[in-house]
């Protein structure tokens, strides 16, 4: 019987060799470089996104100033947007508390208060969603 204690591993907990620790480090550095592109690509496609005001369910109609969709010419309400609204202008609206670019105060914050009110299931509720995940 020897005097140094037995170096063997547990059964199931066998030591990894160098090369296996290397080849692990380069799979988790290949990893991290394939995911930096596709984030930078989910990144600029959710800043190409749109949210339609209001979704084409209820088209015609138009977006009092809480954000509510209501009957088209019901006073004090604004007519939709011509085009659905990039998710880039509502991503600076809201980080400045600035308008939506080339609407008036009035109907950008009537625009932005029906963003904000959009629920699951509505057409944009996903690019609102992502605008307001953080970025890495």
């Amino acid at each position: 019987m020897s005097d140094e204690p037995d170096s063997t591993p547990p059964a199931g907990h066998a030591h990894p060799t160098r090369r296996r620790a290397l080849m692990l480090g380069a799979v988790g550095a290949a990893t991290v470089v394939s995911i930096r592109p596709a984030l930078a690509q989910t990144n600029a496609s959710i800043l190409q996104c749109e949210i339609p005001v209001p979704d084409a369910g209820r088209a015609g109609s138009y977006i009092a100033a809480d954000g509510t969709v209501v009957p088209a010419n019901t006073a004090g309400a604004f007519p939709a947007p011509p085009r659905p609204i990039k998710g880039e202008a509502v991503r600076q609206a809201m980080a400045t508390g600035g308008s939506l670019p080339g609407y008036d105060s009035q109907r950008s914050r009537a625009y932005m208060n029906y963003i904000r009110r959009l629920q699951r299931g509505t057409s944009g509720f996903t690019c609102f969603a992502s605008l307001q995940m953080p970025r890495g």
